[in-house]
């Protein structure tokens, strides 16, 4: 026979509590009365028989025992928030939320976004950018677009799209382009290299990949996103590192230049689909990615 679980109320107040670290903040979150919530925490407490919270000043704090439970309640309740938000968009005419880092959406997507919404209109894309660590599992993201490195969760379908490739470029603006641009590789370990604050190892994977020795590499000035980066190269103040898929658009137009080329790494750019989410949209959109990006690749030579 099933454990009986603890009123449902108390957990929810409970939960709320223990994610927001306030009674108050759990009160106006729910609409009820911090009394109320005080009445729900004391309930939930006497039907479990142990203590989950104690005075600290003014406020409270986890016990042990609230830790565990606090962990067990929030992932249990994101769940039921996020699935019943995907309930609610999961009709014909919910848009496909897609997720995507600010730098991506920015330099490849959008350019490309026109077409996609001609041949496919039934997706009625809707774009959610962020910098930093994505969750492909945040709930209101159908898919999440990013690069990334196998192994893949199995609770995730993840449609491989494309290798990533890095390697430096710098714009014909640059004060020593001409120069440059006629050296070997190794005329980069004498230059100030702009590089992002959030590859560290995007500069030395790329040296060791060329047979140079990584500790010579001189690092300038760092970019916190890759977006401010690529602009930073773009008004010529230095040799940047890239993903040669957000540098295509420029290169083709001559903004910017890749005189040494570019190199293979580990990671994969890739549609990550929670496996519950998968249908022919997800499959679709894998399809029109992979199409264009394999069309946008530069010949050999």
């Amino acid at each position: 026979m099933a454990t009986e679980l603890p009123p449902l109320n108390a957990l929810r107040a409970f939960e709320a509590v223990a994610r927001l670290g306030s009674l108050k903040r759990a009160a106006d979150e729910l609409h009820v009365t911090h009394g109320a919530i005080s009445r729900q925490l004391r309930a939930l407490e006497e039907t479990l028989g142990v203590a989950l919270l104690q005075k600290e000043g003014r406020g409270v704090k986890l016990t042990d025992a609230g830790r565990r439970l606090g962990e067990a309640s929030g992932e249990a309740f994101a769940r039921l928030r996020g699935a019943c938000d995907e309930l609610r968009r999961d009709t014909a005419e919910a848009p496909f939320v897609l997720g995507c880092p600010g730098s991506l959406l920015a330099r490849w997507f959008i350019p490309r976004l026109d077409r996609l919404n001609r041949d496919l209109p039934e997706l009625r894309l809707q774009l959610s950018a962020s910098e930093g660590e994505l969750d492909p599992r945040r709930p209101g993201l159908d898919a999440t677009l990013w690069y990334a490195e196998p192994p893949w969760p199995a609770d995730m379908q993840v449609f491989e799209l494309d290798a990533e490739r890095i390697g430096p470029v710098l714009s014909p603006h640059h004060p020593r382009c001409a120069a440059l641009r006629a050296l070997p590789a190794a005329a980069l370990l004498d230059e100030p290299l702009l590089h992002p604050a959030s590859r560290p190892q995007a500069w030395p994977s790329w040296a060791h990949q060329q047979g140079l020795e990584p500790a010579r590499l001189r690092l300038g000035q760092s970019f916190e996103h890759l977006y401010f980066l690529l602009e930073a190269a773009l008004a010529g103040l230095g040799v940047a590192i890239a993903p040669q898929q957000l540098v295509a658009d420029d290169l083709t137009s001559g903004r910017l230049l890749a005189p040494w080329g570019f190199v293979e790494t580990s990671a994969r750019l890739a549609l990550w689909v929670p496996t519950r989410r998968v249908g022919r949209r997800a499959e679709r959109l894998a399809e029109w990615l992979r199409a264009e990006l394999h069309a946008a690749r530069p010949s050999p030579g």
